[in-house]
Order: C-alpha cells, then structure tokens, then sequence
C-alpha cells in the first residue's frame, strides 16, 4: 500500500453552510503558499470550473506552485444551470454541456500530468415518487459518460456516490451501483471510495473498498467520518475508528496505491488549515496502528473468525 496524500484546494477557501459561513475566503495563490507550508502533503485535488474561471491565470498558478495535481475535481451541482440535473438533465442541451465540461477537465488533467477527473454527480437522482423516469435518466446517465470516456481512454473518469444530497435519492448512490455503471461505459471509468458516503450508505466499508479494489476500479479515495445518520465530514477516525483501521488493512492487502484526499470540514469554530493538519496526522498513526496490530495476526483472527478473540485483541492493542 502507498497513499499519496492531496489537500483539497477549495477547502481551503471559504467553508459554509446554509446557516453560518465558518470560514472565508482566500485567493488561489493565498491557498497555494498554504499547502507548501504544509508538512506530509503530496499534492492537491483542484476543482472546475472554480479554480478556472480565468482558464489561463489558474492553470498558470497551478503549474508555478510545483504542486502536483492529484485530480481534477468537476462540480455539476453549484452554478444555476445545473438546478434540474447535469449528466442526466431532461434537456439534451444541458446533458451535453456535462459532457463539454467533462472533456476538457480530461484535457486540464492531461496538462497538469494526474489523468484524473473526478466527479460526484449529487445534482442528478430524483426526491418524489413519479418525479422521475428512471430508466430514461439511467440510459441518459450511461449514454453521457460513456462519450465522455471515449474521448480519452488515457485519462481515467472516477465517480463519487453518495446516497443522497443534494437529491433525496442520488442516482450514483453505493459503491456496488458505481461499480456496475464502470462496466457498462469503459474501462477508464472507476470509483472514488468515499468513507463517509459508505457509512450513510449502509455499508461495511472495509468491504466496499475490498470489493472496488478487487474490481479494478478503485481508482481514488476520499477520507473523513461521521455518525452514519449524514455526511458530516469529521476528522477521519474521530468516530468510526476500526472502520478505518480496517479499510488499510484491505487496502494494505491488495497492494494498493494512489491518492487519497480529505473531505474535511470545520463547523466548531478550528482553524481549517489546522483541521487539515490534524486529518494527515490521523491517517498517519493510523497507518502505525496497523502496523502495530500485525497484519498476520489480523489475518490469523479473520480466519479464526471468532469475536471473542478479535475484539479484545483490537482493544488491548490500545494500551
């Protein structure tokens, strides 16, 4: 296993919800001089089109820190002419712009050397019965991406799912859906595991990372945590310690390797950048506490397959 760490860029900036704006926000540049400041960071994962609304002045910036681009995030959900879906719009129009944008964050990933783009289609999904046609906006979804992939099968497409937000029901839902839709639309199109979206999804995430990565698919990772009731996007291992912890050692086992970014947000008045700092601590000791627990004897214990053993063992190792 080797986990290349990035630094979301936007996470950097301005953090808000719909009731208090928690941090504001920072030029680019300001974002950039950040990052070098930091230690353990590999790269950073940089969204369209808000980094590139100057095309030339952000690509310029972005090339001059000599940062390394993990992926190219593609937001569908936050400008107006998203409002009734993108891959998956009713209008023709509107699906074909998804396709555009998705092209050239192909292309912007190629310049900036990471072929990757990824992207969580949380606009497109339905929230009452009757609302939507359902085979139509899979045909539609399947149709859109498959276009896109074809554009450039050197550069990889990786799907977020989350079960819901912004709609009720998120087409791209779990991690099992993501996985069937990669088969149906090309090779170079994968999965970004989500632990918190696994864990609003009902899943045993260690299972689900297993599973994707056994596919093939398991393309890029997003870490944080939360209480399984919504996506709150806490520190990683803040709550579901052993969930984590389990999710390296699969990891681990399948030789895994690639990029992980943080979906880590700061509603309790910390220092964003500091909150950061703390998520790459985290992963870290993580990765020492695996090492510390023994992968043998984890394997020994899952083939034993007795609670009685294993969780007191997990617990005594805390000592």
């Amino acid at each position: 296993m080797r986990i290349k760490h990035a630094i979301m860029i936007g996470l950097l900036g301005a953090q808000l919800d719909r009731f208090t704006t928690y941090s504001g926000p920072r030029p680019l540049e300001e974002r950039l001089e950040i990052v070098h400041s930091l230690e353990g960071v590999d790269g950073i994962e940089v969204g369209f089109p808000g980094e590139f609304r100057d095309l030339t002045s952000g690509l310029a910036q972005i090339k001059g820190s000599g940062l390394a681009v993990s992926a190219i995030n593609q937001n569908t959900k936050q400008d107006p002419k998203w409002r009734e879906g993108s891959f998956t719009a009713a209008d023709p129009a509107i699906r074909a712009q998804a396709v555009q944008e998705m092209k050239t964050c192909m292309d912007l990933s190629a310049e900036l050397g990471c072929y990757m783009v990824h992207c969580c289609p949380l606009i497109d999904g339905h929230n009452y019965c009757f609302q939507a046609d359902y085979l139509k906006q899979w045909e539609w979804l399947v149709e859109t991406l498959s276009e896109a992939a074809a554009y450039r099968r050197d550069v990889r497409i990786s799907l977020e799912f989350k079960p819901y937000e912004a709609r009720n029901f998120n087409i791209v839902a779990d991690t099992g859906l993501t996985l069937y839709l990669g088969t149906l639309v090309g090779e170079n199109v994968g999965l970004t595991w989500d632990l918190g979206h696994a864990l609003i999804a009902g899943e045993a995430p260690a299972r689900s990372i297993a599973l994707a990565g056994q596919a093939g698919r398991l393309f890029y990772l997003h870490y944080n945590d939360n209480m399984r009731d919504w996506d709150w996007d806490m520190l990683p291992g803040s709550v579901n310690v052993w969930d984590l912890v389990e999710t390296l050692y699969y990891l681990d086992k399948l030789g895994w390797e690639g990029w992980a970014s943080y979906d880590v947000l700061s509603r309790s008045g910390d220092d964003i950048v500091q909150s950061q700092v703390a998520t790459l601590k985290v992963m870290r000791l993580a990765e020492r506490f695996l090492d510390k627990l023994g992968r043998d004897r984890l394997a020994e214990l899952i083939a034993r397959g007795h609670p009685y053993e294993a969780v007191p063992y997990l617990w005594e190792a805390m000592l």
